[in-house]
């Protein structure tokens, strides 16, 4: 449909993680609330070994962590045709599925959790300040209930 507001979500699973057709949805309803259309981004599933190595190369933390943004917009605002490219978003799906059985909920929650929180990361959110934190993670719970993935 000419004129039509898309957005445009890749998954790239790895063969890490087949359980994810719900994040689409999940990620588009993110995407409203924030009122972003015309966007692009790509959400990667890694392992151990490659969110160690992308954590110490990029951050200098050396050690696994969960999930790691890049946002493409922290340095201009990227468009292409009037497309923004917002970045890339690496989850690590061991630790994903360690902090579900930590957190005492399902992978579907964690996963979900992860994937919305990377992406406000690439919408510009942050939680370096304790308000910051709050409103970040108010934003999360609001998304993730709306979309009935709950703890």
């Amino acid at each position: 449909m000419v004129g039509e507001i898309m957005n445009d979500i890749t998954i790239v699973d790895n063969d890490l993680y087949k359980d994810y057709d719900y994040l689409e949805d999940v990620l588009e309803y993110t995407l409203k609330h924030e009122k972003v259309t015309n966007a692009i981004f790509s959400i990667v599933f890694v392992d151990d070994e490659e969110i160690h190595r992308i954590n110490r190369e990029y951050r200098n933390v050396d050690r696994v962590t969960d999930v790691i943004s890049f946002a493409f917009e922290d340095n201009q605002d990227v468009r292409y045709n009037n497309i923004r490219i917002l970045g890339d978003i690496y989850i690590c799906i061991p630790q994903m599925k360690r902090q579900a059985v930590s957190f005492g909920h399902s992978e579907k929650r964690e996963l979900a959790f992860l994937s919305v929180h990377g992406l406000l990361h690439l919408l510009g959110y942050d939680h370096m300040t304790k308000d910051e934190e709050k409103k970040m993670f108010e934003l999360q719970e609001l998304i993730l209930n709306a979309k009935n993935i709950k703890r």
